[in-house]
């Protein structure tokens, strides 16, 4: 009876198959590949899974990448993202269980607290449970803020219940949410941010803090896409999906605050860096900042200044068409060309 992961993902590692088949059964085979949306199983192609190959090292079965997001890991890491395990007794659990092997003994009873309170484990855990927003309230309250096209890969879900608690003292409710997920460089889970949503979908909830991250975030922000050589970064989720809807091509990053704006870590390929600045002191220093480490990475900076608070104020006050004028005069002339989307016609 195997006693260690290693020996459990071997294992799965020879039928992976039979495990894409079990716990992504929106996706299917396309040659040596399983190919689905993600790791909660939404329909799609961004996932890929390897279904040949040796049971372990370099090229080995089982081994997955999101190329939306950049998670990658083995099947062990799918099945604890997929059922949003946030402890690893219970994923070895869930894998002997498929594998119909033996459980193994009780663990002593330290191994069996759940993962602390706000930690990155938390954070995956939310939001592998968390569902995509195609449909829901999140997708109402996006759309009611001007932002009506939002991509199947961006990072983007919606828990129909998210726990709230306003303070320590005060009992725990539960309200809809918008949840996007923090990632590092490599694409790892490190934190989730939470919008908590009015029932009608048209605001946030009435609720003294509607807006709360969990997890490690400095330095690390909300990707959408892959950043290379050029990239655009801002504070706030809404105010990046604004400038989607014109840079759909873009990657862009919301680090969430000004201050971890002034802190984001910047891919080692990154050549030009786009930082879309809110209006006020504290996003006026950040930008700085954030300009100054630039250069001093040998990143040529440069800042898109919104007509009014953020460019979710532009959009929704001035519209997508003066939002797409005002960016096309803040970019690089061949940026125009590579991400500008042209105006819809007819």
């Amino acid at each position: 009876m195997p006693s260690h992961a290693a020996d459990l993902a071997r294992r799965l590692a020879r039928n992976a198959e039979a495990v894409c088949r079990h716990y992504l059964s929106n996706g299917r085979r396309e040659g040596r590949y399983w190919l689905v949306g993600d790791v909660a199983n939404t329909k799609g192609r961004s996932l890929f899974v390897r279904l040949s190959g040796p049971d372990h090292g370099k090229g080995a079965a089982g081994h997955w990448t999101d190329s939306a997001t950049g998670q990658h890991g083995d099947l062990l890491d799918l099945i604890a993202l997929n059922r949003g395990f946030d402890r690893l007794r219970d994923t070895l659990d869930e894998a002997r269980a498929f594998l119909a092997l033996p459980p193994t003994p009780l663990s002593p009873p330290l191994d069996r607290q759940p993962a602390p309170r706000g930690s990155p484990q938390s954070a995956r855990r939310l939001y592998a449970m968390s569902r995509p927003i195609t449909g829901t309230l999140a997708q109402t309250y996006l759309h009611s803020r001007g932002i009506t096209t939002v991509s199947q890969f961006d990072p983007l879900r919606f828990h129909p219940r998210c726990y709230y608690r306003p303070d320590e003292h005060s009992p725990t409710e539960t309200w809809p949410a918008l949840i996007a997920s923090v990632t590092d460089l490599g694409g790892t889970i490190t934190g989730a941010h939470r919008t908590w949503l009015d029932p009608s979908g048209q605001d946030k909830a009435p609720i003294a803090s509607p807006r709360r991250a969990m997890g490690h975030l400095l330095g690390h922000g909300v990707r959408f896409g892959v950043a290379r050589d050029v990239m655009a970064a801002g504070e706030g989720i809404e105010t990046m999906l604004s400038l989607r809807m014109i840079l759909p091509t873009l990657p862009m990053v919301a680090a969430l605050s000004a201050n971890h704006l002034a802190a984001l870590l910047l891919p080692p390929t990154l050549r030009r860096l786009y930082i879309a600045r809110d209006a006020d002191p504290a996003g006026d220093a950040a930008m700085a900042t954030l300009c100054n480490r630039a250069d001093t990475a040998g990143i040529e900076p440069f800042v898109l200044s919104p007509c009014f608070d953020d460019f979710n104020d532009d959009l929704r006050r001035l519209g997508i068409e003066w939002l797409r004028a005002s960016i096309r005069r803040q970019l690089v002339p061949p940026d125009v060309v590579r991400f500008l989307a042209s105006a819809v016609t007819g």
